[in-house]
């Protein structure tokens, strides 16, 4: 008889990150589970100064508030153009009620006078996995692009349709989930962190 499989809840809000994660962890024996799922409705703070700082500080605060494995994952945008923004920053760029659309915009419009050639910018995710208010992994992915001067794609969410990477020649928006997955900041992450986990869940 199979052993049940271990909860794990994902601490995250955002739609599209959970399905990439839930996508990547499929094959392992886990039941994925949200914070409502898990009655946790009260919302981490973001103190930290950096993608891993805030990502450690989520999962040690979620995991506190159960008994189960907790993920959480904090990512975003660095632009050499811009002084590594958005950064942590990201997904509230463009002030109140912030959107991927006016996010968008807003780069676009800082940057409309910076020429192609420095238009560098990388996508960062850091991913820490805690229990009982203890970070038990940390494991980070990065990966490098461009930023067009126009959106391209529509696939994806966030950035994802300004951000040109070189080695496919297509934005983010403009892979297929599969495609994005093997080679984003957040699937290069997650490929450690499955690892770790099949690990960790024969123990």
């Amino acid at each position: 008889m199979r052993s049940p499989k271990t909860v794990l809840v994902l601490a995250t809000m955002n739609e599209g990150k959970a399905r990439e994660i839930r996508k990547a962890l499929f094959g392992l024996r886990l039941k994925v589970i949200s914070l409502a799922e898990a009655g946790i409705r009260t919302p981490s703070p973001e103190k930290g100064a950096t993608f891993k700082e805030n990502a450690e500080g989520k999962s040690r605060f979620y995991s506190r508030r159960s008994s189960y494995l907790t993920l959480a994952e904090d990512s975003g945008l660095e632009i050499e153009a811009l002084d590594g923004a958005p950064g942590i920053f990201s997904a509230r760029f463009s002030g109140r009620r912030p959107t991927d659309e006016k996010n968008i915009q807003k780069v676009l419009r800082l940057m409309r006078n910076t020429p192609a050639a420095a238009r560098r910018a990388r996508f960062v995710c850091s991913m820490v996995l805690a229990r009982n208010g203890r970070a038990v992994k940390t494991v980070t992915g990065r990966v490098r692009g461009d930023i067009l001067f126009e959106k391209k794609g529509s696939l994806g969410f966030g950035y994802d349709p300004i951000f040109f990477y070189r080695p496919l020649r297509k934005t983010f928006a403009e892979l297929k989930p599969r495609e994005k997955n093997a080679v984003s900041h957040r699937g290069r992450a997650l490929k450690k962190m499955e690892a770790f986990l099949r690990g960790y869940l024969k123990r």
